[in-house]
């Protein structure tokens, strides 16, 4: 199991900007591709942003945050960062981070090829 844990939430007003973390003991936790996805009430959940295991050169973002948010690692701290500028009511949502050994180009897109699975925690924006 790899144990991950997400920090960084909380309540801000549009246009404001979050960075949200994803830790987990151990640098084995380098080796993996790490995702961000989040789930709205009534929604299902959706794909964020990835990040290739090691350098990190590869990065993963869906059209609705390219450009406003940013995936990246840092392999010394054992941890993955999300950092979400300009954000907008619709940002609202848990946020989960999730790690596998491997996943192709389109793979990493899709949730159900994770393995692990953080507790997610709260973004809201308000207008």
């Amino acid at each position: 199991q790899v144990q991950m844990e997400e920090s960084g939430g909380g309540l801000v007003q549009a246009g404001d900007s979050l960075r949200l973390s994803c830790v987990a003991p151990g640098r084995t936790f380098n080796s993996y591709v790490v995702g961000w996805f989040r789930q709205a009430p009534g929604k299902e959940r959706e794909f964020v942003a990835a990040v290739s295991s090691w350098s990190g050169r590869t990065t993963y973002y869906a059209d609705s945050v390219k450009g406003r948010f940013t995936i990246s690692r840092d392999n010394a701290k054992n941890t993955v960062y999300l950092q979400m500028n300009s954000l907008k009511p619709e940002d609202t949502a848990v946020y989960y981070c999730a790690a596998v050994t491997y996943c192709s180009d389109y793979g990493c897109y899709d949730g159900a090829r994770y393995d692990y699975w953080g507790q997610g925690t709260q973004v809201t924006v308000s207008s």
